[in-house]
């Protein structure tokens, strides 16, 4: 079984300053007065870091992408994130013209700051926008404010940044479709050149998960959860915004090549605490404290066995998350004749509902619906192949 090579990073900043009550993600807290200019806890984390980079197998081709993620990336200080970005180009290099994405926080950084981010080689920002109505943001535990928002993408436009992008989350407690289509009205409104549309999920150990039943109030009905997302859909197509995948819209020319990377199950590099890399078809999770993750660099890791079957689904997952959905060609090529018979038979109900498109050369889920029912329609290939996976 052979895999590409990677060239993409994702390098995880786990640090926030107080946890959201939806968040899962693994994080570490460091409080309001913490960042990397004064965190001795951030700065070690940042030299374990480039121990795990410096260890790491190089592949042989530089690196085309660069994503930091959190956590709140905007925590650092300028020379932590070159500290980190030197690192990654002397291990593997990184091309001139490679897209560096970091996710910032608004109301975590200053002009001068962004300036030298942008500086020492970022080209592209995704700001946690989440909504425009402040008892939501208070509601989700945000620590930022509406006018936080716009103060730190005026920031963004004094820097001279033009390529960035804004988070908001739909089905939040209290969200109304009134609430809903300002916020969308209003991230529009700030010309980013891309838009990430996220639907709540209620996670068992969360705050949220504790505190609040899905479908039930403060939060959205299920019908109303739908109705946002058709709403984002028509909202932001209308808008100029091309529908490329799932939970996220573009510009022309904009679209996010890191993240393209995992849609379309591409190898990658991972590094840093609760990040996962993808590499010779093997998913390797590492651990989620930040003591364990310490102990766990530069310790052995075995590689597990993939089966085709699994490396399909996997494929299959995150494929059809794409506006392009799944090229037959290069699928039958990898998996076979039958799996697309066994695929095309399981979706015939879904294609009726006008849910699937099926055409020579492409499986693809419609939008919106088909997008909307997604889960639906994976719960059934899921199990069809997992019954009887030594077919295939």
């Amino acid at each position: 079984m052979e895999f590409n090579v990677p060239t993409s990073a994702y390098v995880h900043i786990p640090f926030c300053r107080r946890r959201c009550f939806y968040c899962d993600f693994p994080i570490s807290v460091v409080g309001d007065q913490r960042n990397g200019r004064n965190s001795g806890t951030i700065a070690q984390y940042i030299e374990k870091l480039c121990e795990e980079i410096d260890r790491s197998h190089d592949f042989g081709e530089p690196l085309r992408t660069v994503f930091f993620g959190g956590g709140t990336p905007s925590l650092l200080a300028v020379s932590q994130l070159e500290q980190i970005l030197d690192k990654l180009d002397r291990r593997f290099g990184i091309l001139s013209d490679a897209e560096i994405s970091m996710e910032i926080d608004p109301g975590t950084f200053d002009l001068e700051q962004i300036k030298g981010f942008k500086s020492a080689g970022v080209n592209r920002f995704s700001l946690g926008t989440q909504a425009f109505q402040s008892d939501i943001l208070k509601a989700c535990g945000r620590t930022h404010t509406v006018e936080d928002i716009y103060t730190s993408v005026d920031l963004i436009r004094q820097a001279g940044i033009e390529n960035f992008s804004l988070d908001l989350i739909s089905g939040l407690p209290h969200q109304t479709i009134e609430s809903w289509q300002e916020s969308l009205e209003q991230a529009i409104a700030l010309s980013p050149t891309h838009l990430s549309t996220y639907d709540l999920t209620i996670e068992p150990q969360t705050p949220f998960g504790k505190q609040l039943k899905p479908g039930e109030k403060p939060l959205p009905s299920d019908e109303l959860t739908a109705d946002l997302y058709r709403f984002a859909q028509r909202t932001l197509t209308n808008a100029g915004f091309e529908h490329y995948e799932i939970s996220n819209y573009a510009k022309p020319g904009y679209q996010c090549q890191h993240n393209r990377v995992y849609w379309e199950n591409r190898s990658f590099y991972g590094f840093g605490m609760g990040a996962t890399s993808y590499l010779n078809g093997d998913r390797v999770s590492r651990p989620r404290k930040l003591k364990e993750y310490y102990d766990w660099i530069g310790t052995a890791q075995s590689e597990a066995e993939v089966s085709q079957t699994d490396l399909m689904l996997d494929s299959l997952m995150v494929g059809l998350r794409l506006k392009e959905g799944i090229d037959l060609a290069q699928f039958k090529t990898q998996f076979g004749e039958a799996a697309i018979a066994e695929i095309v038979k399981c979706l015939a109900p879904y294609q009726t509902s006008n849910w699937v498109e099926i055409t020579a050369a492409s499986i693809r889920l419609t939008d919106p619906e088909g997008f909307l029912f997604s889960n639906v329609i994976l719960t059934t290939l899921f199990a069809a192949f997992e019954e009887d996976e030594s077919t295939f």
